[in-house]
């Protein structure tokens, strides 16, 4: 008898493990096809500044393109991706299953709902006018605020049936960011602020936080699990985690008015939001200490370690992307960078050297786990050292042309000048723009062999039951 039971549990616990490995091997392959068609198109984009005529035509403008290049990089890409790395890391850290496998497929169909329709959208050119990341028509973005709703109430409940009292750094941060996007995606469709300066204002509240309050608390929640686990050693500072959370959340939701500095919105506004924006280097510097401080004394570690060698280049960009951003709010030098390709780079910094890269360090780091199957070193180190090279050409490009951009502005030059100087700089991000690319479609190579490869070096299910939780 008690055999039986045992051999019922063993059964639905391997039941369970294929289900969380389906759903977070279908989120990954879904947001790499996203990753390929977004990027695509950015590169379309970046040669088109040094060949306008190329690809004429409608659907082939500026105008749609650019929406679409963005748009699907954030809710077709980066966000399918990390909800996915979120969904593994809330089971495994709280040493449950799955709330529901349901749940999460509906949440993915949602989602490419969304993104499909969107894209669709926008190159017909209906949109909800120069509204930055948020283009699409409002139903669109309802379908995408029921996906959020989906996630959160699975990522809940996932984490409340955890088997331990204490609740891990990393669902701190996972549910923050899903809950918070919620709230952000509710306050974005509200027809009674679009109007006049109450637009303007709702603006800098949506685009900003689309970074700071969905992504980054996401991927700092990646971090938070997959370090630990790559290093085999506990996080530097649970305290110091919580306090970054609680700060972030205080200091972050205002600061998106900084992007309408000089503009018509009230002087005290764009005040606090400069304020605030300096604020945000306490909980950048605490997070980004806590992950330093428990690399210390490993970094040889990172060698041997691509996956590791990702997440250190993820953590310098949210430090060194996120100061820049504090920077970039001062009125001084807003006047030189403001509606410059230097805010173009900081928004690849951010998004690509952070983001994309905590994306790719957790999938590389986790998904084997799920799967049984690895990536070759040869495709992991031609991922990164092409990525890694051409965002520091494509940002380093940008921000000295932005700068010199702007400063044929502030001195009076004509404006057919600052055209002419970015001539190069344009040349330059389409090589950076290349590389990315190209290490984007080695990517795709390296989720086809982590998950449906046939080079598997140990039973998956086996794998991820011997796993006990970080926390």
């Amino acid at each position: 008898m008690q055999a039986d039971v045992t051999a019922q549990h063993s059964s639905l616990g391997e039941t369970d493990d294929r289900a969380l490995a389906s759903v977070f091997a279908a989120y990954t392959v879904t947001a790499t096809l996203w990753l390929l068609f977004a990027t695509g198109v950015g590169l379309l984009l970046a040669f088109k500044f040094g060949a306008p005529e190329f690809g004429d035509g409608a659907w082939l403008t500026f105008g749609r393109l650019r929406p679409i290049h963005t748009n699907a990089t954030f809710y077709g890409f980066a966000s399918i991706a990390l909800v996915g790395l979120a969904y593994y890391v809330a089971a495994r850290s709280s040493g449950t299953q799955l709330y529901s496998a349901r749940l999460a497929w509906i949440g993915l169909v949602l989602f490419n709902l969304a993104a499909v329709a969107g894209t669709i959208a926008l190159d017909m050119g209906y949109n909800d006018g120069d509204l930055e990341y948020r283009e699409w028509p409002w139903p669109i973005r309802l379908i995408f605020l029921a996906a959020l709703v989906v996630t959160a109430w699975n990522l809940i409940g996932t984490v409340a049936r955890r088997t331990s009292e204490d609740i891990y750094l990393s669902n701190w941060y996972i549910i923050g960011g899903t809950l918070w996007t919620c709230i952000i995606a509710v306050v974005a469709i509200l027809p009674w602020y679009q109007y006049g300066l109450g637009q303007v204002a709702v603006s800098g509240f949506y685009m900003h936080n689309a970074v700071g309050m969905w992504f980054t608390p996401l991927a700092l929640g990646v971090f938070y699990y997959a370090l630990p686990k790559l290093l085999n050693r506990p996080i530097y500072s649970y305290a110091l985690g919580v306090f970054a959370f609680w700060t972030n959340l205080l200091f972050y939701p205002i600061i998106g008015a900084h992007h309408f500095e000089f503009s018509p919105l009230p002087w005290w506004l764009q005040t606090i939001a400069i304020v605030f924006s300096v604020a945000m280097l306490v909980p950048v510097w605490g997070g980004s200490s806590n992950y330093l401080l428990t690399i210390r004394g490993r970094t040889r570690d990172m060698v041997h370690s691509y996956p590791l060698m990702f997440i250190f280049v993820g953590v310098m960009g949210y430090l060194i992307g996120s100061t820049q951003g504090t920077l970039e709010a001062f009125r001084s030098l807003q006047e030189v960078w403001h509606l410059t390709n230097f805010t173009v780079g900081h928004s690849h910094l951010t998004m690509y050297g952070f983001v994309a890269f905590a994306v790719w360090g957790g999938i590389y780091a986790l998904l084997p786990s799920a799967t049984g199957r690895q990536a070759s070193t040869l495709g992991l180190g031609l991922h990164f050292w092409m990525a890694l090279v051409g965002s520091f050409i494509y940002v380093i490009s940008l921000s000295i042309g932005g700068t010199i951009q702007g400063l044929d502005w502030v001195h009076g030059l004509p404006f057919i000048q600052s055209v002419i100087d970015m001539q190069s700089y344009y040349v330059w991000r389409g090589v950076g723009g290349s590389l990315m690319f190209l290490s984007h479609l080695v990517f795709a190579w390296n989720v086809w062999r982590m998950c449906y490869g046939s080079g598997s070096r140990r039973s998956p299910l086996a794998s991820l039951r011997a796993e006990e939780a970080v926390a």
